[in-house]
């Protein structure tokens, strides 16, 4: 319930203290994770501005971005203040700071590792709460050259088209590739399906002299990598 008193309006702040004017002067790296936030839902009620509802939303995930991420637009729209509109904008901004960040992160990376791989995809698909399958595919000097979402499924799986596969690695004059999905259950163990799939795979860019060079299991926190466990 309101106690009656009215936040003063973001408009009748001094204008060194207004978010869209600090960021225009001093760039948005000057503003705080609530003020930035602030700048995405415009407007706050007749109660509260949009920077403290801003601060609202960060407290209940505790400040941790990687949390507010995790909220989807229906989660948003709990808070006081934000309806569709505004929860859809959020939602739209933080999947292009996901994106921006999974394409620096990829950008003519030589992979070396399976830890690579991870940090690769894992804010394509760590959390996700469904499964989906990705392709790296990588030259001569195992450099990424194309990253491909093979496909989408549910929690427990998702299907696999060889055929594609294939023909993005002719495509791209690719002479390697990297398996990865995700396990939204948290589990690191591979599942039969999974090792069957990457024999699967295996033969099938043999025959085309494409080597697998790994297949890694993503979830939030951890991987589990074919390669490192000698499976492949």
């Amino acid at each position: 319930m309101s106690s009656g008193k009215h936040s003063i309006s973001i408009k009748k702040w001094a204008p060194d203290d207004r978010p869209r004017e600090k960021l225009l002067r001093a760039g948005p790296r000057a503003l705080s994770s609530s003020e930035l936030l602030a700048l995405l839902i415009g407007s706050g009620t007749r109660h509260i501005s949009a920077v403290e509802l801003s601060k609202r939303i960060l407290a209940d995930v505790d400040h941790s971005l990687q949390d507010l991420g995790k909220l989807t637009p229906s989660e948003l729209m709990k808070f006081e203040g934000i309806g569709q509109a505004k929860a859809v904008v959020i939602a739209a901004a933080i999947e292009l700071g996901k994106r921006r960040n999974s394409e620096n992160s990829a950008l003519s990376v030589q992979v070396k590792s399976s830890q690579q791989v991870f940090e690769i995809m894992q804010p394509l698909i760590g959390e996700l709460n469904h499964e989906e399958f990705w392709i790296l595919y990588l030259n001569n000097s195992n450099r990424v050259i194309y990253k491909l979402q093979l496909s989408k499924g549910g929690i427990t799986g998702t299907l696999v088209d060889v055929r594609l596969v294939l023909k993005n690695a002719l495509e791209r004059h690719a002479t390697a590739l990297i398996l990865a999905h995700n396990h939204p259950s948290g589990t690191l163990k591979p599942s039969e399906a999974d090792k069957q799939l990457t024999r699967k795979l295996q033969i099938a860019c043999s025959s085309l002299d494409l080597k697998v060079l790994d297949h890694v299991i993503v979830t939030e926190k951890a991987y589990f990598s074919f390669a490192d466990e000698a499976m492949l």
